[in-house]
């Protein structure tokens, strides 16, 4: 699954990799490197831009929300939810499918973070001599240092208890779309710990080589076979894992030093 990533490229570095043509500097969003669920972060889309005479889609650098609100929905509450789409579902569930037919994003990341819990810790539970054992946060990332292009799904909801003009009548929002974890070598991995991405969780989100950018944004692409076959996972060995401090566990914790690499897990979460 994808419930938290690291997202610490600036927009304009951003507008640079993907090509942007369009991005509101208001809408810039400041480094996060504990990006959760309902959280506002950067998407790049296609989309004709709004009043324009231009009917052409524009590539663009959107400020939207984490976790996607269905049209149809009667409120936003489920939103925290559905923050993960599944890529072997995702044509036929009626909280996807629009979406996975017509609008389509890339949510750039650096990586993102898995946890897994430790064989001792995992001994301890079957045991019950604990019910909530220590996991040790993983962080997953391009290992050439590149961004990392997590396949996404925006939508649109509008809340009719809002008059049109009130800044919050509209919401924008997207979802990940996930995969089966990688279960070959990872490009790099720990000297103690996981040697494959389904070693730390059988779920990954789906990330795009550039090679499938231009395609999986475009907006006049609809037939959901074609679209099916942008979902293959890329080839094996571009990422790899490193354990990382705990203290990423907590949302309110957030600067650079999560992402920093921890020589071996820590103490109690040995894998």
């Amino acid at each position: 699954m994808c419930g938290r990533y690291a997202a610490s490229r600036g927009a304009e570095d951003l507008a640079g990799i993907f090509e942007v043509e369009k991005w509101e500097p208001e809408e810039t969003l400041a480094p996060d490197y504990n990006v959760a669920p309902t959280k506002e972060v950067h998407v790049v889309l296609d989309r004709p831009l709004k009043d324009a005479e231009d009917p052409r889609p524009v590539r663009q650098l959107r400020k939207l929300t984490w976790g996607l609100v269905p049209s149809w929905a009667k409120s936003p509450e489920g939103a925290a939810r559905m923050i993960n789409a599944r890529a072997e579902t995702v044509h036929e569930k009626p909280s996807y499918r629009r979406a996975f037919a017509a609008r389509r994003c890339i949510v750039p990341a650096d990586g993102y973070y898995e946890w897994v819990t430790g064989v001792q810790e995992r001994e301890l539970e079957v045991e019950g001599k604990r019910k909530r054992p220590r996991k040790q946060p993983y962080f997953v990332t391009p290992a050439d240092g590149s961004v990392f292009a997590m396949a996404g799904l925006y939508e649109f909801w509008r809340d009719r208890t809002l008059p049109d003009d009130h800044p919050r009548a509209w919401w924008v929002t997207c979802s990940v779309i996930t995969t089966e974890a990688e279960t070959t070598p990872l490009a790099v991995a720990p000297a103690e710990g996981p040697r494959s991405l389904a070693d730390i969780h059988p779920r990954m989100p789906l990330m795009l080589t550039p090679d499938r950018w231009d395609a999986w944004l475009d907006p006049h692409r609809t037939d959901l076979e074609e679209l099916r076959g942008l979902l293959t996972p890329p080839p094996p060995g571009l990422l790899r894992a490193y354990p990382v401090s705990t203290a990423v566990s907590n949302v309110r914790n957030n600067g650079p030093e999560l992402l920093k690499e921890l020589p071996a897990p820590e103490e109690g979460t040995l894998f």
